[in-house]
């Protein structure tokens, strides 16, 4: 084996790992994370429950960027998708109505929210709330 053999098969060595750490490693760590910060949403949520202060401020979710949509049935609403939005704050905001169950049926909103959220497949949904006279 020559020189030459040898810086290419440190070459090769040096790429797998690199690819294996970047998709395996990043992907399970990010995953680790995302559990964290699920977790912790639902203890803030739960506590805030119990001490009746807000637990999650809508800014969380009035960040991502929605599209408007009409629906016969539910008229307007809006809509946000992973790939328009940031991945730290879609994450976060998605983690929260995941764990609060956050369906069209039983839609996520906290007192003085302008909207409902809710979860269908991988999108978020929004409605403007009725407002109290």
């Amino acid at each position: 084996m020559n020189e030459e053999d040898l810086r290419l098969i440190k070459q090769i060595v040096k790429e797998s790992v690199y690819e294996i750490l970047e998709t395996e490693f990043y992907d399970a760590f990010f995953g680790m994370l995302n559990a964290f910060e699920a977790g912790i949403t639902s203890f803030k949520q739960q506590l805030g429950a119990e001490k009746g202060i807000i637990a999650v401020k809508e800014e969380t979710f009035t960040c991502l960027q929605f599209k408007t949509q009409h629906g016969n049935t539910i008229g307007d609403f809006e809509v946000a998708s992973k790939d328009s939005n940031e991945d730290v704050q879609w994450h976060h905001a998605f983690n929260i109505l995941k764990n609060s169950n956050a369906t069209i049926n039983k839609r996520y909103h906290e007192e003085g929210y302008q909207h409902s959220y809710w979860l269908f497949g991988e999108k978020i949904y929004r409605q403007k709330l009725e407002q109290k006279p």
